[in-house]
């Protein structure tokens, strides 16, 4: 894998983990570290041995406080607005593709995720959090717009409504009570947790796994009869089921008899 300047990255059991790496200015998500993580989500998906992605951050009080205020204040001062617009369409198209990448997306959630970084969390597939976990979409506070295309995805469209038009924080408790963490648990327990999750993900058949994935994005508007033609599509003529003799190999060598 590359060598980063802002990230960290590792591989263990078929699963990738991602690591935002400033921890002294609490995982502030500059234009440098956006692009690395960008980047090494891109080789993952590109990586036949990796079935799932983990995504988290560095230390043990944020998973990022969101985007880096200093960097942005600078480049105000540093282009024009013609120049801003196209470093932001670049950007946006950064966000889009960790959203919609092929492989499962886990957030790891070490401690707040605020700002540019809770765009981030609700972008993944599913997060597991500790007890220092919190959120914070704060767009409407800030003059901007975000998180319109994720967070009703997550936790439906009333409660994406109140996150978004408040910006209020969301403590760990809440978050798991609406969805917006799969999984609450001890700090402790946070990476043996997700890294259960993950490695449960990674043994699965790789295309079913990713081809779930892509009819659940591409069906997300559709009616009920859509994603039914959809997944008779898809299941014979893109991934075809498998055989008996290569579904159920373990079924098959016990003879049928129960687990255990």
């Amino acid at each position: 894998m590359t060598a980063y300047e802002h990230i960290l990255t590792d591989e263990e059991d078929g699963v990738g983990i991602v690591t935002m790496n400033r921890p002294e200015v609490l995982n502030a998500m500059n234009r440098q570290l956006t692009i690395e993580v960008h980047d090494a989500i891109t080789k993952y998906c590109a990586d036949d041995e990796i079935g799932c992605i983990v995504i988290t951050g560095a230390g043990e009080r944020a998973f990022s406080a969101g985007g880096d205020i200093h960097e942005q204040r600078e480049n105000d001062r540093k282009y024009t607005q013609a120049e801003l617009d196209s470093r932001n369409e670049a950007y946006l198209h950064i966000s889009y593709d960790i959203g919609a990448c092929p492989k499962p997306t886990i957030g790891m959630m070490n401690g707040l995720a605020y700002g540019g970084a809770a765009v981030l969390s609700s972008s993944l597939d599913m997060r597991i959090g500790c007890e220092d976990t919190k959120f914070r979409f704060l767009a409407a506070a800030y003059g901007r717009i975000n998180s319109t295309w994720t967070l009703p995805n997550q936790v439906g469209w009333p409660m994406a409504k109140e996150l978004l038009f408040t910006a209020r924080i969301v403590e760990a408790e809440e978050a798991h009570h609406i969805g917006l963490l799969n999984h609450l648990v001890p700090r402790a327990a946070l990476r043996t947790k997700t890294m259960e999750i993950a490695g449960m993900i990674a043994y699965n058949d790789r295309k079913s796994v990713m081809g779930i994935k892509q009819l659940l994005l591409d069906d997300m508007s559709g009616s009920l009869k859509d994603h039914w033609d959809n997944e008779n599509h898809f299941t014979r003529h893109v991934v075809k089921g498998a055989k008996a003799e290569d579904a159920f190999p373990d079924f098959i060598a016990r003879k049928g008899r129960p687990v255990g």
